[in-house]
């Protein structure tokens, strides 16, 4: 009778364990439908970086608009995330648009705005990179609760602009940079 509670237990016990691990692995999927371009999003620079920062910003309650978002870039785009790991470490978070999407549309829980305070903008030919610095917000006139800088690479096919990759990182004095990249005197 003993070494059956204790084989009842050490599976309900496994059984929650494995429950834990399903959930924690279990995402959010956000159904993204294919929408048309907005003429003043892509047909500018100006207007892609615009819409790039319309989309991820809103008041709390208020749907992100990814089928917009998503009409910003070329099929095959990855974000890059660059953060530091526990151990200090950086470390690249690399999706594709649904991944971010599905790892991002809890901003819409909280409020989320983010805003450009900076761009950078070097074009040759069809193709374009955009510094983009960016402070975010929960609220829009609420107090910064971070600050950052996007890498953008963009395209024009002859009718329109595409984003082909987009990497950022928050603002961080842990980042570990060496000297020698760093501006003279810092």
């Amino acid at each position: 009778m003993m070494l059956q509670k204790r084989t009842l237990l050490a599976i309900a016990g496994a059984t929650l364990v494995v429950a834990a691990v399903a959930a924690q692995t279990t995402r959010l999927h956000v159904t993204v439908p294919t929408v048309a371009p907005r003429a003043e999003d892509v047909s500018t620079i100006d207007g892609m970086i615009k819409a790039y920062y319309d989309v991820i910003s809103g008041p709390a309650g208020k749907p992100r608009e990814w089928a917009r978002d998503r009409t910003l870039y070329m099929k095959d785009l990855r974000f890059v995330a660059v953060d530091v790991d526990k151990q200090g470490k950086i470390e690249p978070r690399i999706v594709d648009h649904q991944a971010y999407v599905d790892s991002s549309d809890s901003l819409a829980k909280d409020g989320f705005f983010e805003k450009e305070i900076h761009r950078v903008t070097e074009r040759f030919g069809p193709i374009a990179h955009v510094w983009s610095t960016y402070e975010s917000r929960r609220t829009e006139n609420g107090p910064i609760t971070m600050r950052g800088i996007n890498s953008i690479e963009l395209f024009w096919d002859g009718t329109r602009w595409w984003i082909s990759n987009a990497i950022w990182t928050d603002e961080r004095p842990d980042l570990p940079i060496p000297k020698e990249y760093l501006p003279a005197g810092k």
